[in-house]
C-alpha cells in the first residue's frame, strides 16, 4: 500500500540557526551576566574577605561580557546588512524579470485597443504573443513565489511512490511547452526497471525542468540536450547533459547559491533570474539527494541529481 508524507523543507534549518543563536546568547551573554550578578552579591555579603581578587573576576567577567556582546553585535550587524543587500538585490531581479513581459503586454495590448490593426491575421498574432507573455509572466511569478515558500520554510514536500519515468515526462511536457517553435533537440535515456522512488512529483519535475531550461539557454545555436536516468554504484542519477558553452571548475558551487549569474555579461543577453539552480538545490535536498555538476568551459555540462538507496520505494 503506497504511503505519503509531508515535508516541510528548510523549516528545520530556520530552527537549528535559532537555537545556535539562543544557545550563544545563553552561555555568551546571560550566563556571565548571571556570574557579574551572583559576584556582585557575594562583594556586598563578604566585601573585607580577599576583595582584591574578588574584584579582580569582577572586572575580567565584566571585560569578558563586554568582548561578546561586542563581537555578537558587529555578527547580526553583517547579518542584517547582508539581508539588507539580497533584499536589494532581489528588488532589482523581480523588476528585471516582470519588466520584459510586461513591457511586451503593454506593447501589443497598446496596438489592439488603437484599432489600428484590423488583419485578422495581425490581430490573432498579437494575441497569441500576449498569451505567451501572460504564461512567461505568470510563471516567473509563480517561481518568485515558490522561491519565497522555500525560503520561509513553507514549502511542503509531499512524497509518494513515484516512478522516474512519470516524472521525465511531466518534465519533458512542461519544457517543450515552454519552448514550442524553438530549435531545441532532446534525447532520452531511461534505463530499464529502474527502482520507484518517495518523491514529491511535481517538484521534482519542476527541478528537472529548470536544469532542462538552463541547458536550453547556456547552449550552442545547434542545441542537444540529453535526459539520462540510470543506476549507478547505489544510487538513482537524472542527468541533463547538454553542448553549451560549459562551467568554470572555481563556478560549481557558487552556481546553486540564488541570484547568482556565471557572467554578468552573458546574464544581460540570456534571461533569467538566478533562481533555477537554486530551486533545484533545495528540492534535492528535501529529497534527501545531492546534485553534482560536470563541466568546464567550452565542453557542455552535465548537472545530476543523485538519489541515493534511502529513497527508493523497497520492493
Amino acid at each position: 500500500m503506497a504511503s505519503s508524507s509531508g515535508l516541510v523543507a528548510g523549516a528545520e534549518d530556520h530552527k537549528r540557526g535559532f537555537r545556535r543563536i539562543v544557545v550563544l546568547l545563553v552561555w555568551l551573554v546571560i550566563v556571565p551576566t548571571a556570574l557579574l550578578l551572583l559576584l556582585g552579591v557575594f562583594m556586598l555579603v563578604y566585601w573585607r574577605t580577599q576583595l582584591n581578587i574578588i574584584f579582580g573576576i569582577l572586572v575580567v567577567t565584566l571585560v569578558g561580557c563586554l568582548v561578546t556582546g561586542t563581537v555578537l553585535s558587529l555578527v547580526f550587524l553583517r547579518k542584517e546588512a547582508k539581508l539588507s543587500k539580497l533584499q536589494v538585490d532581489f528588488v532589482s531581479k523581480v523588476s528585471h524579470e516582470l519588466r520584459t513581459p510586461l513591457t511586451s503586454i503593454k506593447l501589443f495590448v497598446d496596438m489592439l485597443a488603437s484599432h489600428k490593426e484590423s488583419d485578422p491575421e495581425k490581430v490573432a498574432l498579437c494575441i497569441d504573443v500576449l498569451q505567451k507573455e501572460t504564461g512567461r509572466l505568470s510563471d516567473r511569478i509563480e517561481r518568485l513565489l515558490d522561491w519565497g515558500r522555500m525560503e520561509a520554510g513553507r514549502r511542503i514536500y509531499r512524497l509518494e511512490p513515484t516512478d522516474v519515468s512519470d516524472i521525465i515526462s511531466a518534465a519533458l511536457s512542461a519544457f517543450r511547452t515552454a519552448t514550442v517553435g524553438l530549435d531545441v533537440l532532446v534525447h532520452i535515456d531511461i534505463q530499464p526497471q529502474l527502482p520507484r522512488i518517495h518523491a514529491d512529483r511535481e517538484a521534482m519535475a519542476d527541478a528537472l525542468v529548470n536544469l532542462l531550461s538552463n541547458a536550453y539557454k547556456y547552449s550552442n545555436d545547434d542545441r542537444t540536450i540529453t535526459v539520462r536516468a540510470f543506476l549507478d554504484t547505489h544510487a538513482l542519477r537524472l542527468a541533463v547533459v547538454d553542448n553549451g558553452i560549459g562551467i568554470p571548475l572555481a563556478e560549481h558551487r557558487r552556481i546553486f547559491q540564488k541570484f547568482y549569474r556565471v557572467d554578468e555579461r552573458l546574464s544581460r543577453e540570456v534571461e533569467g533570474s538566478g533562481l533555477g539552480l537554486a530551486i533545484v538545490g533545495h528540492v534535492v535536498d528535501a529529497h534527501g539527494g545531492s546534485i553534482e555538476v560536470d563541466s568546464e568551459p567550452g565542453n557542455g555540462s552535465t548537472l545530476t541529481i543523485v538519489l541515493p538507496e534511502t529513497t527508493w520505494v523497497s520492493t
